[in-house]
C-alpha cells in the first residue's frame, strides 16, 4: 500500500489497509456508513426484536415436538456461543451442543465449554478431528500465503454441526454470529470457506497427506442441507440487546466462565493468526474492524480505539513463546515459519476458485429471501 494514499475514517477507525475502502465528502468510510444505513436496523430494535425472539423460540419448540432436541448449537468456549447457549436455556429450549476439537483449544476455553454445558444441562458432543490430516491442511494454507488460513477450521465447523442436525432430525442450527459485535468486517479480509475448488487446489499444491476423514463443507453441501434436508440457520443474538462486556459478566457470575485474553483467543491458532501473522505479514489488524463496530454501536469512543491501536496487537514478551508453541505443534522449524512469513502475500484470486459462481448463488438466494419478505 502506498503510504502517501493512506487515509483513516474520521468517524470509525477503518483505514486503507482495506484496499476496497472508500470515503464520502465528510471522510466517513463505506463501512460505518453501511452500519448506520443498514446494519443498525438489523440489531436489537426494542419491542419489535423482543417479538421476533419469541417467534423464533416458538418456531424452534414447534419444530422440536416429538424430537429429542429443538436445535443444534456449535460452541467454542468464546463469549458469543456461550452466551447464545445461556439465552437458549433461558427460553426453555432443548439444545444439542457441538464442539470441534481441532487441537488448538486453550485450556480456558475447554473449561468454559465444560462449565457452560454442564450448568445448563445440555447434551454435548465433541468432534475430535484427525490431527495429522488437519496439521497438513493448516501448513498447506499457511504456505498458500493467503489471509484465509482459517478455512480448514471454518469449513469443518458447519460440516459437523449440519451432520449432527441431520442425524438427529433437527431442522434448526443456531449460530452465535451477530451484527452487534461483527457488523463491520471488510470483504477483502476473508473469503468463502465453502469454495471447494479453492480448497482442493491449495491441498493439491501444498498438501502432502490424502484426506480420509476431514469433514468438508462446500457450497453444494450447504445447498443440500438447506434445500433437501430443510435445515436452516438462525441468529438469536440479533434479537437481544447484546453487549459483549455485559454478556461476559453474566457468564462469569452464573456459569463459571473465564475470559481467555483476547478476541478469538479461545483458539491458540486463531489468536496467534489474528494478533501476529495477519498484522505482521498482511498489514491487517482485525482490531480495527472490532473497534469500528463498537464505535458505531456506542460501546467505545473513537479516541479510546485510537489509543488501543497504538499498542501492539500482540504481547511482545510472550510472542516468541507462542511462535515456538505453534511451530512445535505443526512440526515446523522456526526457520520454516520465517520463510512462510517472508512469502509474498496472495489472495484467493491467485488460485483456481469458484468465487463468481458462489457470488451468483448467494446473491440470487438473498434476492429470493428479500422478495418473499416483501410479499408478507
Amino acid at each position: 500500500m502506498n503510504k502517501l494514499n493512506y487515509q483513516r475514517c474520521t468517524r470509525c477507525v477503518m483505514d486503507t489497509t482495506d484496499p476496497d475502502i472508500y470515503f464520502d465528502e465528510k471522510g466517513h468510510c463505506n463501512h460505518c456508513n453501511d452500519y448506520y444505513d443498514r446494519i443498525s436496523k438489523l440489531i436489537y430494535q426494542g419491542e419489535e426484536s423482543d417479538k421476533q425472539l419469541i417467534q423464533l423460540v416458538n418456531t424452534l419448540k414447534e419444530s422440536g415436538k416429538n424430537k429429542e432436541y429443538d436445535c443444534v448449537l456449535g460452541i467454542s468456549g468464546g463469549v458469543d456461543s456461550c452466551y447464545t447457549a445461556y439465552l437458549l436455556k433461558q427460553h426453555g429450549l432443548r439444545v444439542l451442543t457441538i464442539h470441534l476439537d481441532n487441537g488448538w483449544d486453550s485450556d480456558t476455553s475447554v473449561k468454559n465449554v465444560k462449565n457452560v454445558v454442564t450448568k445448563l444441562g445440555f447434551d454435548y458432543q465433541s468432534y475430535v478431528i484427525d490431527w495429522e490430516e488437519f496439521k497438513d491442511l493448516q501448513i498447506a494454507f499457511l504456505k498458500a500465503s493467503i489471509v484465509d488460513a482459517e478455512i480448514p477450521t471454518d469449513m469443518a465447523i458447519p460440516a459437523i454441526i449440519h451432520q449432527a442436525a441431520a442425524e438427529n432430525n433437527v431442522k434448526y442450527v443456531i449460530s452465535g454470529g451477530n451484527y452487534a459485535t461483527e457488523g463491520i468486517l471488510p470483504k477483502s479480509w476473508g473469503y468463502y470457506a465453502k469454495d471447494m475448488r479453492l480448497f482442493k487446489s491449495i491441498c493439491k499444491k501444498f498438501g502432502v497427506k490424502k484426506l480420509k476423514s476431514y469433514p468438508t463443507f462446500g457450497y453444494k453441501t450447504e445447498m443440500y442441507y438447506k434445500f433437501i434436508k430443510g435445515i436452516k440457520t438462525l441468529y438469536p443474538l440479533n434479537y437481544v440487546d447484546f453487549n459483549k462486556a455485559a454478556a461476559m459478566k453474566v457468564l462469569e457470575n452464573e456459569l463459571d466462565w473465564k475470559y481467555y485474553g483476547g478476541k478469538h483467543y479461545e483458539s491458540k491458532f486463531t489468536g496467534f493468526l489474528q494478533s501476529y501473522i495477519l498484522p505482521e505479514k498482511f498489514n491487517l489488524d482485525y482490531r480495527k474492524a472490532t473497534f469500528s463496530t463498537q464505535i458505531c454501536a456506542g460501546e467505545i469512543t473513537r479516541d479510546y480505539a485510537l489509543t488501543e491501536l497504538e499498542k501492539s496487537s500482540f504481547n511482545p514478551i510472550k510472542i516468541q513463546e507462542e511462535k515456538e508453541y505453534l511451530c512445535k505443534k505443526l512440526d515446523l522449524s522456526l526457520s520454516d515459519f520465517d520463510k512462510i512469513m517472508e512469502l509474498p502475500p496472495k489472495t484467493y484470486k491467485d488460485y483456481p476458485n469458484d468465487n463468481d459462481k458462489i457470488e451468483f448463488i448467494y446473491n440470487s438466494y438473498r434476492k429470493l429471501v428479500a422478495s418473499k419478505l416483501l410479499k408478507r
